[in-house]
């Protein structure tokens, strides 16, 4: 049987119900319907409905979802039910303040090393991570079995660093480079562009201004 694709909006969707899950199990809730996640999540029940029916539905009419059972097969749909090893590649401020978010390892991502070409960044360490020279990453890539490396270093050595980790075995990559990277079939890369996450946020600021204006 072939496979249904997921569109990118249920997947971008699916960690936001993971973290409301989350929260509901803190709070003690046991069974919830998908009305009155909708409620929490700004989400609608018909929404919630499909996205979920892509995976099975999960749910029983008039009995609604056992939050327990959901949380967990969400985590498995999202590959964060396993481990995944992972290196920090440029340890500036941006590259420690990933290190130190312990949260990270509660959803199964283990920072296991972080490499610098800064010789006086050498040997300090982070979280007790030590930072190792950039020479050191290939042969620590493959013996510590690393999947994923999050790059947090200038544009101008983003496509030579990518080509080491690629080399090395590396398939994914959470990029915070300035930079679209090329990479080969069988790499994924993750683009966070910070600056125009803020640019839309502006956006959307200055056209709440401009529609209040409008509005008197």
């Amino acid at each position: 049987m072939e496979e249904k694709e997921i569109s990118k909006a249920v997947i971008k969707r699916l960690p936001r119900y993971y973290r409301y899950l989350g929260e509901l199990m803190e709070s003690g809730v046991e069974r919830i319907s998908s009305n009155e996640l909708s409620e929490r999540m700004n989400v609608t029940a018909s929404q919630i409905r499909q996205d979920l029916n892509n995976f099975g539905g999960f749910g029983q009419q008039g009995y609604g979802y056992n939050v327990e059972y959901l949380y967990n097969e969400i985590a498995q749909i999202l590959g964060i039910d396993k481990i995944h090893y992972m290196i920090i590649v440029g340890a500036g401020n941006l590259g420690q303040a990933i290190a130190n978010y312990t949260n990270f390892e509660k959803r199964g991502f283990v920072v296991k090393g972080l490499f610098d070409v800064n010789p006086r960044l050498e040997g300090l360490t982070v979280r007790g991570i030590p930072i190792q020279n950039l020479d050191e990453m290939p042969n620590f890539i493959k013996e510590h079995q690393i999947e994923i490396a999050a790059l947090t270093i200038p544009k101008t050595r983003a496509s030579e660093v990518v080509e080491i980790l690629v080399k090395s075995g590396v398939r994914a990559i959470w990029n915070f480079a300035h930079t679209d990277l090329k990479v080969p079939d069988g790499v994924i890369v993750e683009n966070v562009h910070l600056s125009e996450s803020l640019m839309r946020l502006s956006y959307n600021l200055v056209n709440m201004k401009r529609n209040k204006k409008l509005e008197k």
